[in-house]
């Protein structure tokens, strides 16, 4: 009866309206689908379901792509071809030290396209901890859960004479080994997409729980049973044995950037069986995604919240391992050694420093503390902080990002030891350019630190976004050289530099545009224009990118009035493109803007995603309020198709889980934080110094976007902008939320955030 009474208490609570996040299990509210719905051509977030743990060194993924594509899972795909373990940040820099395992009956085969099995979402399961389908043309049930190192397989056969496991360490030079008595293979995989030195490898180890009684090698896709030992271009191996209905085999799978004995070291993190691992992974993702514990009446909600907020975790990943000794060590893909301390990869700086990284220094400043000693070992082993890394320096995007993120770092207490040493990467990656790699360090610096600006015609292209991000970059090296006690003079030349961004203000349009080198501006400058001189997109979406000083902005156009009036313009010019429109152009940019119906506004592409939030600085927060509540509601769902461009490692979902929350760090390395609109009726982040921030908005509901009031810790609190000091001592914060806008609050000078032509 006492059992009755419990199943009915439960039924009754998974009814009830009210959907709350104290049931803990954060991680089963997240749909590791949430994006995959994606191609080249349209972007809804370019995801994959990675069975990983939270920053997690290895991932791994349903294969459906063919070898080497980037859109290894397409949610619109039919057929696995194998369980990859993926390095990949994204499609457009793919992946590397790959290898896949797929179960197969009736004969051994090897090739992806003879070993393919049709499969239904109706029988998969994806979480962050676990993955589970049905491989319908061989009758077996895959199931995998992770480690940060390692994963264990379950396969489940049905009573099956012929049952065979594919091991498949890809082309670009790989080696397998077959050890039958250890019943184990182990091998390496050196498959990558750049970033990586000669020496460049991918270590594994295999243990199976059932012995073989059939053996092979693979060597260029030709299965040898005589030969168990590989290296080719592309070696694998298969291993087969016979199994009753219902059978279980295990798979142990470790790897190890640094060699055999390192794998097999790592493989020591599996816990007994599936089942303990599996739940030991669980309780990790619950920790890290419980964070921040939300209450709301709309489950979509809820869950598009915790979807995003498991893509902030995946990113930057652990490149460091724990040897013999229990020492932190990490294979350097800069110079190829084993060195000691802490590194982090695969993250592009360019899209992250507006959100991700600000939002791991709030939610996980313990994590943030060790990803700026990697990058710290990354500047120390290269000579140059990595703008984009994966696993080494990558040529990919413009700008300086790595000064927002350790400015960011330093000024919020999080790197404690060591800034002057990282402020002077930070002057040396200023004032020079990777020999190799253009985008580490600042291409074009010659012309930006005597001209004032990248110049449009002298074959560096993207010249003005350049500009603008080195104008800001150089603001947040102004301010760390200032709470490092630095030299006047080197603080007046680096504050002086981040007005830079007026160089390239064109007065006749009220916009930013290139700017030749005799100062002229270019007579076919169109504003609807991509690419040329901006970085994916155009100037509608970088005249935004003054992040440092708004107000310096709003004088350059005049008046807070025409500010206002050219932020409303996004909205309402038509979405076209110029020339490239005409010639058949449009690339996935473009035409993720073009489908979203909010003009010229670019949600899919980073550098427009904080102008939302502008509003604040010209007296009509409520503007702000208005749109970033549309853009949640319009452009995130927890669905396959839940993003609206790409995701691009965790920056976009860095967006909305602030957003959601009711803040944005439209500044990061300031100490501010923009109010938008909370989404939720109450959101509590936990932070590890145990001081709470608790937001309250228990009237807020999908009509209600607008804030009418605010209190904080009990008292009135009028200003547009929260600071990182009033949430580090904990806060309660009240919304009273309206279906209105309170044209009166927040509209003084004083309440409008941090804008250097204020100081």
């Amino acid at each position: 009866m006492q059992a009755f009474k419990s199943m009915l208490l439960g039924c009754f609570f998974l009814g009830t309206a009210l959907a709350t996040a104290q049931q803990k299990d954060y991680a089963d509210e997240v749909n590791t689908l949430m994006g995959t719905d994606s191609e080249f051509l349209l972007s809804n977030g370019n995801t994959y379901p990675a069975i990983a743990m939270p920053w997690g060194m290895n991932f791994w993924m349903p294969q459906t792509g063919k070898m080497g594509d980037g859109w290894a899972y397409t949610y619109n795909s039919h057929e696995i071809r194998g369980f990859k373990q993926t390095h990949q940040p994204s499609p457009w820099i793919n992946d590397y030290g790959q290898f896949a395992i797929m179960p197969v009956t009736k004969k051994p085969v090897f090739n992806e396209d003879d070993r393919k099995s049709w499969f239904t979402h109706k029988t998969e399961i994806a979480k962050p901890y676990y993955y589970k389908v049905y491989l319908s043309d061989y009758d077996v049930n895959t199931e995998i859960t992770a480690t940060e190192r390692a994963a264990i397989f379950q396969f489940t056969f049905a009573k099956e004479k012929n049952a065979y496991i594919i091991v498949d360490a890809l082309d670009n030079g790989s080696y397998v080994k077959v050890l039958p008595d250890e019943q184990k293979i182990i091998g390496y995989t050196t498959k990558n997409s750049g970033g990586v030195p000669d020496n460049f490898k991918n270590y594994f180890v295999i243990t199976f729980d059932k012995p073989f009684t059939y053996t092979a090698g693979v060597h260029d896709d030709t299965i040898d049973t005589n030969k168990l030992e590989n290296t080719s271009n592309h070696s694998g191996a298969v291993i087969g044995f016979s199994t009753e209905d219902g059978e279980q085999v295990h798979a142990r799978v470790a790897s190890s950037f640094i060699s055999f004995d390192q794998a097999e070291l790592n493989l020591k993190e599996l816990k007994s069986d599936f089942e303990a691992t599996k739940a030991a992974a669980k309780e990790a993702w619950n920790e890290a995604l419980g964070r921040v514990e939300i209450t709301d009446t709309d489950e979509d909600h809820i869950k598009t919240f915790y979807s995003c907020q498991y893509r902030t975790l995946l990113f930057p990943r652990k490149f460091y391992e724990i040897n013999a000794k229990g020492d932190i060590v990490h294979y350097s893909p800069f110079n190829g050694k084993v060195l000691p301390g802490y590194l982090f990869t695969d993250m592009g700086f360019w899209d992250t420093f507006r959100a991700l990284m600000p939002y791991v220094n709030l939610v996980y400043p313990d994590m943030a503390e060790k990803i700026q000693e990697g990058l710290l070992n990354s500047y120390k082993e290269s000579g140059f902080y990595p703008e984009w890394a994966s696993p080494g320096h990558r040529d990919c995007m413009v700008g300086n990002a790595t000064a927002s993120v350790i400015a960011d770092a330093y000024l919020k207490g999080i790197i404690t030891t060591d800034g002057l040493e990282m402020y002077k990467g930070m002057l040396h990656g200023a004032n020079n350019v990777h020999p190799t790699v253009k985008s580490s360090g600042r291409l074009g610096y010659e012309y930006y630190n005597t001209l004032g600006y990248v110049p449009y015609d002298v074959g560096i292209r993207d010249n003005a976004s350049r500009t603008l991000e080195y104008a800001y970059d150089d603001w947040c090296i102004y301010q760390m050289g200032k709470k490092l006690g630095r030299p006047k003079k080197e603080l007046a030349l680096y504050r002086k530099r981040s007005l830079n961004y007026k160089n390239t203000f064109n007065e006749k349009f009220k916009m930013m545009s290139g700017r030749n080198k005799d100062g002229s501006f270019p007579d076919n400058f169109k504003p609807v224009s991509w690419w040329d001189a901006f970085t994916e997109g155009n100037s509608w979406h970088y005249t935004w990118s003054v992040f440092h000083d708004i107000q310096g902005l709003i004088d350059l156009m005049g008046s807070k009035e025409e500010f206002v009036t050219k932020l409303d313009s996004v909205f309402t010019t038509p979405p076209t493109f110029g020339s490239d429109e005409k010639a058949g152009k449009l690339v996935h940019e473009m035409r993720e803007m073009q489908v979203i119906d909010m003009g010229q506004y670019a949600h899919g592409n980073q550098p427009i995603q904080h102008m939302l939030y502008l509003y604040n600085y010209a007296g009509q927060p409520w503007k702000s309020q208005y749109w970033t509540r549309f853009a949640m509601d319009r452009l995130y769902r927890p669905t396959a198709d839940g993003y609206c461009g790409d995701e691009d490692n965790g920056q976009t979902s860095a967006w909305y889980v602030f957003s959601a929350l009711g803040f944005y760090p439209v500044c990061p390395a300031s100490d501010e934080y923009v109010m938008g609109s909370p989404l939720f009726q109450k959101a509590v982040i936990h932070q590890p110094n145990g001081k709470d921030i608790v937001l309250n908005a228990p009237n807020n509901t999908t009509t209600t976007p607008y804030i009418n009031k605010v209190t904080l810790n009990g008292k009135t609190y009028d200003k547009t902008y929260f600071t990182y000091e009033d949430f580090l001592k904990g806060a309660t914060i009240n919304f009273e939320m309206t279906s209105q806008p309170n044209e009166t609050r927040g509209t003084k000078a004083s309440d409008v955030p941090y804008s250097l032509s204020n100081e």
